[in-house]
């Protein structure tokens, strides 16, 4: 039988470790205290340990936190053995391909919507999502798209938070949500990044699953008459992906 007090302290462990992943910068040991919500010594040392195991590591001239070598090594393992990634890989070159625009690989990911891949237009795009950067749920086709078909309790929940923050209009969010999951799919424009376009296409499996969802980003102004056609070749990459789990 687990421990409970095991249980809250690798918890608590875990807690300093993704708030330094998620601060995308060096940051100060008081902070990530003041942002867990534990006290300073405590959090000096869950950051020993994590340090020890190489998962984090302290600037030598700032003793500012951040992440360390072992992180590389989960990620190239993630890499490598991801079965999103490795199903999703071929349609999102082929999409990206054909359409010359950006296509990202996102999922959802502790309150957060995080892009674990990412492929390039060959034209120059002006955007935010990068692999491995993590971004709010409440905003863009991508993070709307993850939204509308999380379970319920999640999706609540997340709700809930944003309703106490009074950050978005939530009742206008539980539409839009309701509308993506009639349609299948979510647009928007530049309410991410100014001028881009974006159309998402959620990934779920035959038994209702959220696996992910894929993106595909493009300059407004390149859009136009072509929306429909961008629309239609996204949702049937997302389809064939679909069909692989």
């Amino acid at each position: 039988m687990n421990d409970p007090r095991t249980t809250g302290i690798v918890d608590r462990v875990l807690q300093v470790l993704t708030c330094v992943a998620k601060a995308g910068q060096p940051i100060a040991a008081k902070r990530i205290a003041a942002q867990v919500g534990l006290p300073l010594s405590t959090v000096y040392r869950h950051l020993a340990s994590l340090k020890k195991w190489g998962l984090l590591q302290e600037h030598m001239t700032t003793g500012l936190y951040e992440p360390g070598a072992t992180g590389v090594q989960l990620a190239w393992g993630f890499d490598q053995t991801s079965h999103l990634i490795s199903q999703s890989r071929d349609e999102i070159g082929a999409l990206a391909e054909r359409t010359g625009e950006s296509v990202g690989l996102l999922v959802y990911s502790n309150g957060q919507m995080v892009c674990i891949a990412m492929e390039e237009s060959s034209s120059s795009l002006r955007c935010s999502f990068t692999k491995g950067r993590a971004h709010s749920m409440m905003q863009g086709a991508s993070a709307k798209s993850l939204l509308a078909f999380l379970p319920e309790p999640v999706q609540r929940q997340l709700l809930a938070e944003q309703a106490q923050q009074g950050a978005v209009d939530v009742a206008a969010l539980e539409k839009e949500i309701a509308r993506i999951r009639k349609n299948g799919y979510a647009t928007s424009d530049s309410e991410v990044d100014l001028g881009v376009w974006g159309v998402s296409v959620p990934l779920v499996s035959a038994d209702g699953g959220l696996e992910g969802t894929i993106t595909l980003m493009a300059p407004s102004l390149r859009v136009g008459p072509r929306e429909a056609e961008l629309i239609s070749l996204t949702r049937k990459a997302a389809s064939r992906i679909c069909n692989r789990f």
